[in-house]
């Protein structure tokens, strides 16, 4: 029999659990609520692990979500280095790795991702990191304090972040990757060659169109060799190559997985199951703001805005989930990426700035319309993005040419 009843179930130890957690307090719910999560911290700002919190600048409870105290204010059970071992989505109950079993009434499963391993010749040597926690980030922390060779394999953002953040420890960093420029894959060639050779300027060496062949060293790490035949001294590896959903629980319950990985949802984020939500990395959802096109997104903003929009839907608004995604990447101190909307597909950059001087915004269109911007160091941009992304309206030639413009009003695009 199940051991205790429960009102709402939060499956997940990140913010998506969390913003769900408080947004069912401030709109009202007085039933039990509680968060199960697997990591030994109570949910915590991920991204702040590549960055302050990885250089020693943060303590370690800067990047929480909220204070320790304010759980029990608000009622709230967190449960830590705890999983969700079985969910019976019939039945309601959820089997926890304590033995413990919980029956509840509405759940959400914000499961988040499981980082892509690379299996590899070597890869049982030590000192080969993962960096997803901030257990991972104190555990690269102690590895680099007496390194001088850091390798990191993967050209997209935590590669890049790591290895900014590493070289402003005063260590020699080479990346590693199958793309011809940094970022490449995300942001295309052209900001992407910016990335690049903003790395390189600060003394990071880039290896591109190349891959891991294998790691060579007697019980640590101390050598990289790539598929074409580079040999690189390291006394640490960092390797981020990607993460995937992870759908293990969602699947075994039966829930609906879609064609991008994830629990494939409604507008309103809830999965094939009534009553069981999904929110964050694994969450698959009908987005009304990109004419009902199935997305899944890796934003931690995404995540904090799924959690509060699966609160209120829990608590029967119905409200279809529709904030523009905005995302963020900090290359130690010497600047910032920032985005909004997903770049994923586009068949059009428009540039207003000069990648030279360091100061863009990259607009991304598909059929004509804004999906998404990108900016170095024009912030503002992003908040006449946000207002053309919702429009979803085809663009004139004439609108097209004030978003290159630097001296036209990007308030009267699209008026």
């Amino acid at each position: 029999m199940p051991d205790r009843s429960i009102d709402y179930l939060l499956v997940g130890g990140g913010l998506a659990s969390a913003n769900c957690a408080r947004w069912l307090r401030e709109s009202g719910a007085d039933g039990a609520v509680v968060v199960v999560g697997r990591e030994p911290d109570r949910p915590y700002n991920r991204p702040e692990c590549s960055k302050g919190y990885l250089r020693g600048e943060e303590s370690r409870e800067e990047p929480m979500f909220r204070p320790e105290s304010w759980w029990d204010e608000q009622n709230i059970e967190v449960l830590t280095s705890t999983s969700v071992t079985a969910l019976d989505a019939t039945a309601r109950t959820a089997k926890l790795s304590t033995g413990d079993v919980l029956t509840f009434g509405k759940a959400l499963i914000a499961t988040g991702a499981n980082v892509r391993r690379l299996n590899v010749d070597g890869c049982e040597l030590d000192d080969i990191y993962y960096l997803r926690t901030l257990g991972n980030a104190d555990s690269i922390r102690a590895s680099v304090s007496d390194a001088d060779e850091v390798v990191l394999i993967g050209g997209s953002f935590i590669a890049c972040e790591v290895a900014a953040s590493l070289t402003a420890l005063g260590k020699k960093c080479t990346l590693v990757m199958q793309e011809r420029v940094a970022l490449e894959a995300r942001v295309g060639e052209q900001a992407g060659q910016f990335v690049h050779s903003l790395l390189e300027s600060h003394g990071i060496v880039l290896h591109g169109e190349d891959g891991l062949e294998r790691y060579e060293g007697d019980g640590r790490v101390a050598k990289v060799v790539s598929n074409r035949g580079v040999d690189l001294p390291a006394q640490t590896v960092v390797v981020g190559v990607g993460v995937a959903p992870d759908v293990t629980i969602a699947k075994r319950a039966g829930i609906e997985i879609g064609e991008r990985g994830g629990m494939r949802c409604t507008a309103q984020l809830e999965t094939s199951v009534p009553g069981i939500f999904a929110a964050g990395d694994a969450c698959e959802y009908k987005s009304v703001l990109h004419r009902g096109s199935m997305l899944r997104l890796e934003h931690w903003d995404v995540a904090f805005n799924q959690g509060r929009a699966a609160a209120l839907n829990m608590l029967g608004g119905g409200d279809a989930y529709a904030t523009v995604p905005y995302f963020y990447s900090v290359l130690s101190d010497w600047g910032e990426l920032e985005s909004v909307g997903p770049i994923g597909s586009w068949d059009q950059e428009i540039v207003r700035g000069s990648y030279d001087d360091g100061n863009f915004t990259t607009w991304y269109l598909k059929d004509n319309v804004v999906a998404a911007a990108l900016t170095w160091g024009r912030p503002d941009d992003l908040d006449h993005a946000r207002r053309l992304i919702e429009q979803g309206e085809p663009l004139s030639d004439a609108a097209r040419e004030q978003l290159r413009d630097l001296d036209s009003d990007l308030a009267l695009v699209g008026r």
